[in-house]
């Protein structure tokens, strides 16, 4: 197998660890029709992962969770989900968080264009990596507005991670 880059947050400047949970999806192991997408030729049904998490350091005004495919070929990966301004008081999102219309937060867009959980769909060859993280964040609003682009909400929340953890399952194959 070809040598992958790293973690997509790996390059980052550091920061404490979050301690991240999961029922539904697990470090290394395949993801589940659950959280596969329902397009492009995959019949998956498209359920962001219930996720929880502990030990945000003092300070954590608020949370953003993402999904990252850094193996997607792109030249620059595909975000499949973006949820930020998520309170500080919330600790764990329900299967299904990622849905359009829920209450947990603002979504951004993901790279299908759309702002909900977009699940994985890989072109065939080696198994993708998809991290889920959560970052821990100094502010309790992003400040960006409806149209930015996952890029820009990206950069909003690296530049206010206090703390981040992840799990970051694989599909395909």
């Amino acid at each position: 197998m070809p040598s992958r880059a790293p973690i997509p947050y790996d390059f980052l400047p550091k920061v404490p660890a979050l301690t991240v949970e999961s029922d539904d999806v697990h470090d290394g192991r395949p993801l589940s029709e659950a959280q596969v997408f329902d397009g492009w030729g995959f019949s998956g049904r498209n359920i962001s992962p219930r996720l929880r998490w502990s030990g945000a350091p003092d300070g954590t005004r608020g949370y953003a969770v993402t999904c990252f495919d850094p193996d997607a070929p792109t030249g620059s990966g595909f975000w499949h989900w973006l949820l930020f301004d998520i309170a500080a008081e919330v600790t764990e999102l329900p299967a299904g968080a990622g849905s359009p219309g829920t209450s947990f937060g603002a979504h951004g867009p993901n790279d299908y264009g759309v702002k909900a959980y977009g699940g994985a769909a890989p072109p065939p060859g080696p198994p993708h990596r998809y991290v889920f993280a959560v970052h821990a964040l100094d502010v309790d609003g992003l400040g960006v507005g409806p149209g930015a682009s996952a890029a820009a909400v990206g950069f909003a929340v690296t530049a206010h991670t206090l703390a981040r953890g992840y799990i970051t399952p694989v599909y395909g194959g």
